[in-house]
């Protein structure tokens, strides 16, 4: 071969490789997905939808789980293109949000590997398309982006994409979060597709709700015919938008779809998967039934766990009956395993010291469901105490004949005492007897255990449900007015009831007013107690003490600010108290206390008279708005409730009250009610409201009979009296 012959071979393979790379080039995610056939010709908005806001040409969404060689990836795509019709729109979509989300860490012995990518492009009513440049334009802090969209105007179109990519090494068995979805925005959508891709040793659980298609299966075929991988999706047309904002569960009536992916390499990891899973890779489970929630739990609530402590705290102390030693253990333990380790986590947290060396070895700390469970069972085992296992599911989910995922699942305890008492896994402000709100009238599973051990049979219940009179706020206010009437001074004692209180002791609870109030109970020492060495005791005493006195200055900021949206005033000294935190009974109230001085709105002069915005001392109330009064879905609430108010203001000297015929008033019916009176005796002036939700449900039937009751309660803090000078 002569030298012109070499080298001409030499350029054709060297041409031949260039090119073949060329070919094996891997698209960029902008060209895969943007190089994708989409309804790019529809721009047309229908007639019905011209004056929304704006209108989703399309949505599709894709979750894709693959085995690439010995690794496990999963992909979800969510792939947008909406039309912006008014300026509201344009301003909505300046800006978008998405959270930092790309990483790597471990897994067990696995690596993972974590990346979103975002894509945006403009498209001018003129065909021009803008792509933006995510990586210039966005702004970003640790927790999230912040991705502006210049030039945007109405009439446009933004096409934008996120697609999230998680890969993660070799694993045999992985549980993907479940995910729950529905399919209605607030701006109608004119074409809407949901797939999902799997192949091999990919588990599915998947149901559709309310309406929602059912899935498409479409196989793609690869070289091995056992290895082809499995599409499945579902397509809807002019979806309407959700209108509905106040008071609804969109899982139980709008179309929506849930399912969990769940990864078992091989047989043997099939059976350790710990998790609701069919039987075949290639079968879909679409329903829990009650013989798979019995299988499934039938040896998973096997009493465990070292009682000495429980031992130690009953020696020598003696009980009426059943009910009250379970009461004081289940309280004891609460502290014991739970409450008795915030201080350190408080201290860890704020990196004080290492406080967790002063616990002992192996300390208990309860912070799941099913270990509680476990270790209450052994208590109540050793007292021959008989007891059930309830397996729920809260409303929001549906009824419990159509669980799917076990993350939706929820357990309590029922004791079977006379009465039966009601046990769930606590946290610092938990009750006996107290059950879960979004419980409460539900049906459940109750798994029954034989010779407090063994379960052997599942039977049907319905969960009791509370009333209105039993969750119960009730706020007493002495208004006092000053002589010159520039200030009103308010002490107010209120006291929350029932489910009322669980919201307020979450709110205002800080760790400082339960723990050692616990410690105080159960004889048991602060961590600042159990530190020996002087120099970190000084340290630890400095700087905790430093730490509370800051938190209790933005909780008392806090309840302040709780104040002043409450009643539309500004509010100036503000101080309170806790008279009681309501932790160690179902019945016993959280009580507190709260002064403040109203200086500006609540009183105004008119002459040598002056008006007082009495109305307004009850708080705000629900208002609603003339688009609110078409409810196109039922009403779903947490639960029954009540609010009463005593409002006592003293009359100051040489006046007179006119205008009270505004504040009685009484509208009530099946669903709920608002009362209210104003008298005077002596100089005091006396208004006292009462307002109440009857059910934690209604149908939408019944809206109009809420709306009447609704306004009447907010007409009422419009109402206004007058102080007549004699």
């Amino acid at each position: 071969m002569n030298y012109t012959q070499k080298l001409t071979l030499l350029v054709i393979v060297l041409f031949s490789t260039f090119a073949f790379a060329q070919r094996k080039k891997e698209p960029t995610i902008q060209e895969k997905i943007w190089g994708k056939e989409v309804l790019t010709e529809i721009t047309n908005i229908p007639e019905q939808w011209k004056n929304e806001s704006a209108v989703y040409l399309f949505r599709t969404i894709d979750y894709i789980y693959d085995r690439p060689h010995n690794s496990i990836e999963y992909t979800k795509i969510s792939h947008s293109r909406i039309k912006l019709q008014d300026q509201a729109a344009v301003t909505e979509f300046s800006t978008f949000k998405y959270p930092v989300n790309n990483s790597y860490y471990s897994y067990g012995m696995s690596k993972v590997t974590n990346k979103l990518t975002v894509g945006v492009k403009i498209i001018k009513p003129d065909g021009t398309e803008v792509v933006i440049d995510t990586e210039k334009e966005v702004i970003e802090n640790e927790k999230e982006k912040k991705l502006a969209i210049p030039n945007l105007e109405k009439g446009d179109i933004i096409d934008y994409f996120f697609y999230e990519n998680s890969i993660m090494g070799e694993n045999d068995l992985y549980h993907y979060s479940p995910v729950e979805n529905y399919v209605n925005t607030v701006y109608p959508i004119m074409n809407y597709k949901f797939a999902l891709t799997t192949e091999k040793d990919f588990f599915i659980n998947y149901s559709s709700l309310n309406g929602a298609p059912e899935l498409t299966r479409k196989d793609i075929a690869t070289k091995n015919k056992k290895d082809n991988r499995r599409e499945y999706f579902f397509e809807l047309t002019n979806v309407a938008k959700n209108n509905s904002k106040r008071w609804f569960y969109p899982y139980l009536e709008l179309p929506a779809y849930k399912f969990q992916v769940n990864f078992a390499r091989t047989g043997k990891y099939e059976k350790k998967a710990y998790t609701f899973i069919s039987e075949d890779a290639n079968k879909i489970k679409s329903t829990i039934k009650k013989e798979d929630i019995f299988n499934f739990y039938e040896d998973k609530f096997r009493p465990y766990g070292k009682l000495g402590d429980v031992q130690r705290f009953l020696k020598d102390k003696k009980f009426s009956s059943n009910e009250e030693k379970i009461k004081a253990v289940y309280y004891y333990i609460r502290h014991k395993y739970f409450t008795n380790y915030i201080e350190a986590l408080i201290v860890d947290d704020a990196d004080i010291i290492y406080p967790y060396e002063y616990y002992g070895k192996n300390p208990i700390f309860f912070n799941e469901e099913k270990d509680f469970i476990r270790f209450f069972a052994a208590f109540l085992k050793e007292e021959k105490i008989d007891y059930e296992i309830l397996v729920g599911t809260k409303r929001y989910n549906g009824d419990i004949d159509n669980l799917l995922l076990e993350s939706n699942v929820n357990f309590l305890m029922k004791v079977n005492t006379t009465p039966a008492l009601y046990i769930e896994s606590f946290n610092h402000i938990s009750n006996v007897n107290r059950i879960n709100h979004l419980l409460e009238d539900t049906n459940a599973y109750a798994l029954k255990v034989t010779d407090r051990k063994y379960i052997e049979d599942i039977e049907t219940i319905t969960f009791p449900k509370s009333t209105y009179q039993q969750n119960n706020n009730t706020e007493k206010l002495v208004v006092t007015i000053s002589d010159d009437f520039s200030v009103a001074t308010v002490n107010k004692t209120a006291t929350y009831n029932g489910h009322n209180k669980l919201d307020e002791q979450k709110d205002r609870l800080k760790f400082y007013d339960y723990v050692y109030e616990d410690y105080k109970k159960y004889g048991t020492k602060p961590l600042y107690e159990k530190i020996k060495n002087k120099k970190t005791k000084a340290k630890y005493k400095k700087e905790f003490e430093a730490l509370i006195a800051k938190m209790k200055e933005k909780q008392k900021e806090k309840f302040k600010s709780h104040s002043n949206n409450e009643y539309s005033f500004e509010i100036d000294n503000y101080d309170f108290s806790i008279i009681q935190t309501g932790r160690y009974s179902a019945t016993e109230p959280f009580e507190i206390n709260e002064q403040f001085e109203i200086t500006d709105d609540l009183i105004k002069r008119a002459g040598k008279n002056y008006v007082i915005e009495a109305g307004k001392l009850i708080g705000n109330q629900v208002e609603i708005d003339e688009k609110e009064k078409i409810r196109d879905h039922h009403i779903y609430m947490g639960y029954p409730r009540s609010f009463n108010n005593e409002i006592s203001i003293t009359i100051p000297e040489g006046y007179t009250v006119a205008g009270l015929e505004k504040l009685n008033t009484t509208v009530t019916n099946s669903t709920g009610g608002f009362e209210s009176s104003a008298t005077v005796n002596n100089n005091t002036l006396t208004i006292t409201t009462h307002k109440f939700y009857a059910n934690n449900f209604e149908k939408k039937e019944n809206w109009n009979k809420m709306i009447d009751f609704l306004e009447a309660a907010y007409q009422f803090t419009q109402e206004k009296i007058l102080f007549k000078k004699q």
